[in-house]
């Protein structure tokens, strides 16, 4: 397995508020994370940072997960673990009032994937089948979309583009969307903040991530393309590819 992690500030943007990593528990399995903070003065890199700094933690001292069903449960456990952490911090310090982030987060190991994810940051998929988003936004204008208010189309431009009806931190208990997929030779994972998936389109995203680029230079060419496109967001990407060690690179 390979993985590159890449944040941009973006052309606008005067901090970054986005976070994300990839991490080795003891067995040397991922765990790649990207997080888009938000709320208060500087208070949405305070969230994504520590989400990413508690996930890291408890994903470093974790044994090896052996099944899906090992995996869904950890990552509900400590996203909310997390949750609580985000929720009491922002009680308690007033700067921090009303700050959340996005999550999503992706297991990885040889068999399978399970991904999970709270707020508009998107995790998809490029294997045999083609390029498809596996995440469901938790946005308004999303369920718009879902319950044919508005089309496919409107929502790429409406007002309320950003509202979201989900994020880590900002209730005392929060829900989350949990899955797990077979993850095979060749399978490419982007996890990405909404810095890339609102700028570059997604046959832009299929064709560089089937162009014969390394992985560094196909999360260069993404954050490249997210610029060039206007930059109004941080950008941040994971890209996961499954390969089984006997080839070169």
């Amino acid at each position: 397995m390979r993985a590159v992690f890449m944040t941009d500030r973006g052309k606008v943007r005067q901090h970054n508020e986005d976070n994300g990593g990839i991490f080795m528990n003891s067995s040397g399995q991922r765990l790649a994370i990207v997080a888009d903070g938000m709320g208060g003065h500087r208070a949405g890199d305070v969230a994504s940072e520590m989400t990413l700094t508690s996930l890291k933690g408890f994903w470093e001292q974790s044994e090896e997960i052996q099944t899906a069903e090992q995996a869904e449960d950890w990552l509900r456990q400590h996203i909310d673990q997390v949750n609580k952490i985000l929720f009491e911090h922002s009680n308690e310090n007033a700067e921090c009032e009303g700050m959340g982030t996005t999550i999503v987060a992706a297991i990885c190991t040889d068999r399978f994937s399970t991904i999970a994810n709270i707020g508009d940051s998107r995790c998809y998929i490029l294997n045999e089948l083609g390029f498809q988003q596996l995440t469901e936004d938790h946005s308004l204008v999303n369920e718009l979309v879902r319950s044919g208010q508005i089309t496919k189309e409107d929502a790429e431009h409406h007002p309320r583009k950003n509202v979201l009806l989900r994020a880590l931190g900002t209730e005392s208990s929060v829900e989350m969307d949990i899955k797990t997929i077979t993850f095979e030779e060749g399978d490419l994972l982007l996890l990405c903040s909404d810095g890339l998936s609102n700028k570059v389109t997604v046959s832009e995203m299929d064709e560089i991530l089937k162009s014969g680029r390394n992985l560094e230079e196909k999360a260069t060419v993404l954050i490249e393309q997210a610029n060039n496109n206007g930059g109004e967001d941080n950008i941040t990407l994971v890209i996961v590819e499954f390969y089984d060690g006997s080839e070169s690179g």
